[in-house]
């Protein structure tokens, strides 16, 4: 056992001495090797954490893991193990207190992953943020809650040939898995958010409740200069274009999460198992399928290191692989199921030739644009002053109040490219339909760390995150390595496609507009850093060369497609094609990238993947 585990485990005796939830911290402590369905979250080991509650402690797996395993324990017949890295969000404050989501990078929470060199971005490697914790993203994300323009699932309903996916069929789901509550601060949200299209599920979501000097700005531009920059009071209504104030998953100012709102309700549940610290290393053929050739897969095998001798665990219906975007590639080429000619390679036997397992890898490219500004109001003087940032904290921890119950921005746009824009000569319209934004602008009061440029030692900034919301950029996720615990290769191809270069110029060129309207006279100066001289466009891409990043939405790598498609890796039930036993329930199964941030569609095909379960076996 690694010293890793080894620490965590010792952690977890202590945890279990003092809470009476059913939590496994090795597989040697499973009562039976038997469930009606094993949910896998991820395919990790657990950190230990520096800072943790010795009450209350939870644990459980990612998010759509964590809505499958909630939703499936409602009856009390059925038998569920959920088997997951990640350790508990209690007591972490970095994971309650949303502001201070953007400090769980690169920490213990994290997978730590990293992409290949990435040709778009100068060959530089990006950290991919990955949640290593109770929750999955939900708890390390930073918290906006975008459904989706109705276009969207209306498009992937067209693109899986199954109604079921559309608008009209998803809107349940969205009503199933949150509700809109009161900001923190309780202000009057009039004309901030539309009530009647929300629904009563348990994520708590909320607009901003510590107002900043940008929101009224941001707002007064729109209404002035319309357009492009059309004011929209909710976006999650379903036309996503236009500028809106954010919504996040916070409520009472605290993150909520998918351990907060579906496992903590669920946890007591003896129906419920949930084993800890531990890899799924391989998805386990049992046989074929009423004897017609088709692979069965029931088994799973699992261990806590490389040195271990794995066990085996099996399911009586079925194996829902919850892993992500990077664990759920990985595990199926571990298992012989992906490129035959790959699998071949690595010496892995081959078991189903699914061409398309860890391709189509997609993300959202990002620029961080900073302007100084003629302020002293910004967050910057809090990341500066240590004393000034511990009594911040120390305002919220006692009344859930103040600059730390909002991630860092209260609005948010979505543009459109302009109609005549001239990369049309070249590329059609890669948006799922003109109620969704190709662009994405996030307006935030203080200097906002998302690339390589560091904190500056004075002044007072604003950034703008812009992104491109379409990409036409694919990548991969593969293996090197026929061992578990190794990372993947990752590769989302950054900036590779001509029309994200030329998106991401031109969400640059708006920012520029939209901050030298008369809104911004007097409070805006000067464009900070190398962005200054970049008056060209080639300039301008230049800049995202040397500074973009990603805004971690990766999707893609396990399609779903119809059922008699040659293309994709699930139909459109989201069964492993060409296979008996497997599901995949997570954002490796969609079938075009969201306009959007994307934790609010994984709850929805998360919940609807749980009545797809429930129907078949008439639970």
């Amino acid at each position: 056992m690694s010293t890793r585990a080894r620490n965590f485990f010792l952690f977890t005796l202590l945890v279990n001495s003092l809470t009476s939830a059913k939590i496994l911290s090795s597989p040697a402590e499973l009562v039976q090797t038997e469930y009606d369905f094993i949910v896998i979250g991820g395919v990790g080991n657990t950190a230990i954490l520096l800072r943790f509650s010795l009450t209350d402690l939870a644990w459980i797996a990612g998010t759509a893991g964590s809505v499958l395993s909630a939703r499936l324990s409602e009856n009390p017949d059925v038998k569920v193990l959920a088997v997951e890295a990640g350790a508990s969000n209690e007591g972490i404050v970095e994971t309650m207190a949303p502001f201070l989501g953007v400090s769980l990078s690169n920490t213990l929470l994290d997978w730590n992953y990293t992409t290949v060199p990435q040709e778009g971005y100068n060959n530089r490697t990006l950290s991919l943020t990955r949640g290593y914790v109770l929750g999955g993203s939900s708890t390390v994300n930073l918290l906006t809650w975008n459904r989706g323009a109705d276009d969207l699932w209306d498009s992937w309903a067209r693109i899986t040939d199954e109604p079921g996916w559309s608008r009209e069929a998803m809107e349940k789901y969205w009503l199933k898995s949150s509700r809109l509550v009161s900001p923190a601060d309780r202000h009057d949200t009039t004309n901030q958010e539309e009530p009647s299209i929300h629904g009563n599920g348990p994520v708590q979501v909320s607009v901003g409740g510590f107002p900043t000097e940008l929101d009224g700005r941001v707002l007064d531009t729109s209404k002035m200069l319309g357009g492009r920059f059309p004011y929209t009071v909710d976006l999650n209504a379903g036309h996503f274009v236009g500028v809106s104030y954010m919504q996040s998953s916070v409520g009472g100012g605290q993150r909520s999460s998918a351990a907060t709102a579906y496992l903590n309700p669920s946890q007591e549940r003896g129906n419920l198992d949930i084993l800890i610290n531990t890899h799924v290393t391989k998805l386990v053929q049992t046989g074929s399928w009423r004897g017609w050739g088709k692979p069965e897969f029931r088994v799973i095998q699992v261990a806590q290191s490389s040195e271990d001798a794995p066990i085996q665990v099996t399911a009586r219906k079925e194996i829902l692989l919850c892993a992500g975007v990077i664990g759920t590639p990985q595990l199926l080429l571990l298992s012989g199921i992906g490129p035959w000619q790959d699998l071949k390679s690595l010496g892995i036997s081959p078991i189903l030739a699914l061409s398309d397992v860890g391709q189509h890898l997609t993300d959202h490219p990002a620029i961080p644009i900073y302007y100084a500004v003629n302020s002293n109001s910004t967050f910057d003087r809090y990341l500066r002053n240590d004393t000034l940032f511990a009594e911040e904290l120390g305002h919220w921890e006692q009344t859930h109040q103040g600059l730390f119950v909002d991630s860092p921005g209260n609005t948010q746009a979505f543009i459109r490219l302009p109609n005549n824009a001239s990369i049309y000569e070249s590329f059609e319209d890669p948006s799922s339909g003109p109620g969704a934004g190709h662009l994405e602008m996030i307006f935030i009061d203080g200097f906002a760390q998302f690339g390589s440029l560091p904190q500056p030692e004075t002044g007072n900034f604003l950034t703008v995150l812009a992104g491109v919301v379409t990409p036409l950029s694919e990548g991969y996720v593969t293996i090197n390595s026929t061992n578990p615990f190794d990372h993947p290769l990752i590769d989302p191809a950054f900036l590779t496609s001509p029309f994200d270069q030329y998106a991401i110029v031109q969400a640059i060129k708006d920012i520029q507009e939209f901050l030298a309207s008369s809104p911004w006279n007097g409070f805006v100066l000067d464009a900070y850093g190398d962005l200054l001289n970049a008056t060209t466009d080639d300039a301008k891409l230049e800049y995202v060369r040397a500074y973009g990043s990603n805004i971690n939405h990766l999707a893609g790598t396990a399609r779903m497609s119809p059922r008699t498609a040659k293309w994709g890796v699930v139909d459109q039930e989201l069964l492993l094609k060409g296979a008996e036993g497997i599901r995949i329930i997570d954002a490796s199964v969609f079938p075009s990238i969201p306009e959007c941030h994307i934790q609010a569609p994984v709850y929805m095909i998360a919940e609807r993947a749980a009545d797809l379960i429930k129907d078949r076996y008439h639970l």
